[in-house]
């Protein structure tokens, strides 16, 4: 079994995968950039173990963050408990998968997984809809190889930016309202970010889907994962799969790609 970490801008996503590639357990904690890796530790032991991980079964980690500060905590955290190694996705990591951007050192590691599972898992040309903190849309081509994408605010953060930057309009639960069209306050803000996410969506989509027609593509698959993606993508007028481990997939090919490299105590 390994471990594949994700460690996002609000939480860092634990998945525990057979050898065969089956998603396990998956495990949520707080991205906090002022713990130590001792903490840190000292906390995955006690969420691994409470959901019945055995940790001397666990034959490689491989972590993929957008924190920078927390990579080298979340490495030291899991050698404490493992004596492993940590794979980190970043330059040198075999992936499989070429990268046509401008500078392909600067895109984030999780882009990189769900890209890889993407390819994998999905006909091609593939859309990528990762929503998280922010919101990502990404493409890989009818060839295989990234091709790049948009990143706007996530759906969260925008609400939080609308309440902070308010007097009276309440924080709220991001689900969707009675009806469109909305005929009081608190439905009003939930018409807003769902339905108006929604469509920053759709129009991402429909521009895409005009450039790859224009590449040659006759059909496409678009697939959609992150804490939000099955509130939102459904009020989406395109047709998007939702995958909620498509990036833990991903983490699983990438390692799996490098393991020769990889001994535990290495």
């Amino acid at each position: 079994m390994i471990l594949a970490i994700d460690a996002g801008n609000t939480h860092t996503v634990i998945g525990c995968i057979s050898p065969g590639g089956e998603i396990v357990e998956i495990m949520r904690m707080e991205s906090n950039i002022y713990k130590t890796e001792y903490e840190y530790a000292a906390s995955m032991k006690l969420i691994l173990e409470l959901n019945g991980v055995n940790l001397r079964r666990i034959e490689g980690a491989v972590i993929s963050s957008v924190v920078p500060p927390l990579t080298v905590v979340l490495k030291n955290a899991v050698k404490f408990l493992t004596g492993i190694d940590s794979l980190i996705v970043g330059a040198g990591v075999k992936t499989g998968l070429p990268i046509m951007i401008d500078d392909p050192g600067t895109i984030a590691a999780d882009l990189v997984a769900t890209a890889v599972a993407a390819k994998e898992y999905y006909p091609l040309p593939c859309i990528i809809i990762d929503m998280g903190t922010a919101t990502a849309v990404t493409v890989v081509d009818q060839k295989g190889r990234y091709i790049g994408g948009a990143i706007m605010p996530g759906v969260a953060l925008s609400m939080n930016a609308l309440t902070a930057g308010t007097s009276l309009l309440p924080n709220i639960e991001i689900i969707p309202p009675n009806k469109v069209i909305a005929s009081n306050t608190v439905e009003c803000m939930k018409s807003g970010i769902i339905y108006g996410s929604a469509g920053a969506i759709d129009g991402i989509l429909d521009r895409y889907i005009q450039a790859l027609q224009a590449d040659g593509a006759e059909t496409w698959s678009i697939v959609a994962t992150g804490g939000l993606a099955g509130t939102i993508c459904p009020c989406c007028r395109h047709d998007i799969t939702l995958d909620e481990n498509l990036l833990l997939k991903g983490l699983h090919i990438i390692w799996d790609k490098n393991r020769s490299s990889r001994r535990k105590g290495k």
